[in-house]
């Protein structure tokens, strides 16, 4: 017989402080969507926990009932990650929100899930360290894990999984472990970081991180060159990877994405598809970089350069950056935001940009396109009306046809958002019979199916 909601939460209320338990419709619906145009739907209740112990009770409660388990972080995934279709437990981590433990010597820290990445670059500041993945939202670094999130860094410093040394994981049965060590490089096992980090709260439930970080750089100088076309704008992207240039961030904006920025920001920039860079160094180094670079900018119908030493202009740059897609759902009330994410080989960047643009135009709805281009990876940024079924069908169309092209080309369809709900029906697609090695993976650590249940893809009979 199932658990009844009102035994479930005093359950929980005998594992768990009674203010940490809450079936308040309002926090419930606070828990019930993410900042996509996915549906909503309610957990049955909401727990804060404060310590490991405290996560484990709950998993044992879970698993003892067989209640699905959804972590939580800030709520700001983009593929219906954290919303709670099968009703059960979200385990909100916004009371674990400690810094444990900054080792400067070895450039690494130890943090809780519920820490956020300018929470954790604020302390680093005053070590002359600092963190690099850098998502749009200012996420926490469990959920940032637990999607494998990048940034505007990732061409320089790579990805949340190139980050981490350990996870500090409670299992479905509440048993914890930990998947790797401090150590620099291991050659001990099986890859468990590489498991676990990516995993979407499907596997387990974070209650530590140990991170990478880095020193502040020397010196830093961002730039915007804007060009005629997209494709002047991806060649030039192209030859400054190949030239070995080390640049930290090259992000691309499209022309209507330029006139979002401008009139959320207040800026008065080109209105034409355009790159921001950065460059991290010693003097003398960096002037050889931006020397080159602007070489190769020009040679590719570059019709402006503009360069920003000053940490307030460099601030307001990337801010304009990384506020783009809130600029877009400001601009479009009562519409949601559906972002395509793949990623392909850099040969085949040019092509996929334009493949999008064309897709646009055919299916007829506006899109503006960004992303982080050293790494092959960009989005166009859909505002979708849900309750508009055509509108919907039409951005899925949209959708689709970028997913599949970049699948054929040896890319993915998700360079750094997750796969969620909204990415799930292309991982026949691109994963094959792997996805089978996947489903052994999850039936073997989550036999009950209780921890985020269905996300990344539907547990199937398959053997």
């Amino acid at each position: 017989m199932e658990i009844t909601i009102e035994r479930l939460v005093n359950e929980l209320k005998d594992v768990l402080p009674e203010d940490q338990v809450v079936v308040n419709k309002t926090v419930r619906e606070l828990h019930s969507k993410d900042e996509s145009y996915h549906n909503s739907s309610l957990p049955d209740v909401v727990v804060f926990p404060k310590t490991l112990e405290e996560v484990r009770a709950i998993m044992k409660v879970a698993s003892e009932h067989k209640k699905p388990v959804i972590p939580f972080g800030v709520g700001s995934s983009l593929e219906g990650h954290i919303i709670p279709y099968e009703k059960g437990i979200t385990v909100d981590f916004s009371l674990m929100n400690k810094i444990l433990e900054i080792r400067e010597k070895d450039f690494l820290v130890k943090v809780q899930p519920g820490v956020t990445r300018s929470q954790l670059n604020k302390e680093l500041k005053k070590y002359g360290l600092f963190f690099s993945v850098d998502p749009g939202a200012d996420a926490t670094l469990g959920g940032m894990a637990a999607t494998n999130a990048s940034g505007t860094t990732a061409v320089k410093y790579g990805v949340m999984r190139d980050q981490v040394r350990d996870l500090e994981v409670v299992l479905a049965d509440g048993q914890v472990i930990h998947t790797g060590n401090l150590a620099a490089k291991s050659s001990s096992g099986y890859h468990l970081n590489g498991i676990f980090v990516g995993s979407e709260g499907t596997l387990g439930c974070f209650t530590e991180l140990t991170l990478k970080v880095y020193g502040i750089p020397e010196h830093v100088m961002a730039a915007r060159a804007s060009f005629p076309t997209i494709n002047d704008a991806v060649e030039a992207v192209i030859n400054i990877l190949q030239a070995g240039i080390p640049i930290a961030r090259i992000e691309l904006v499209d022309e209507l994405s330029m006139k979002q920025v401008n009139h959320y920001n207040e800026t008065s920039y080109r209105e034409e598809p355009t790159l921001f860079l950065e460059f991290h160094g010693n003097e003398a180094g960096l002037k050889q970089d931006i020397e080159f670079t602007k070489e190769i900018v020009f040679d590719h119908k570059c019709k402006e350069v503009a360069f920003e030493t000053e940490t307030a202009a460099r601030n307001k740059l990337w801010d304009a950056r990384h506020n783009l897609a809130y600029s877009y759902v400001h601009s479009y009330p009562g519409k949601k935001l559906m972002s395509t994410d793949v990623c392909v080989p850099i040969s085949e960047l040019a092509g996929a940009i334009q493949h999008a643009k064309e897709t646009l135009d055919k299916v007829g709805l506006v899109g503006g396109i960004l992303g982080h281009v050293g790494d092959g990876n960009f989005h166009v940024l859909l505002m979708v009306d849900p309750n508009d079924k055509e509108e919907v069908e039409k951005a899925d169309e949209i959708n689709e046809s970028i997913v599949l092209y970049a699948l054929k080309r040896g890319g993915t369809c998700t360079g750094e958002h997750g796969v969620g709900i909204g990415k799930r029906k292309y991982q026949e697609e691109e994963h094959g019979a792997a996805l089978l090695v996947m489903e052994k993976i999850k039936k073997a650590l989550d036999p009950q199916n209780i921890l985020n249940p269905n996300k990344i893809f539907k547990l199937t009979d398959k053997e």
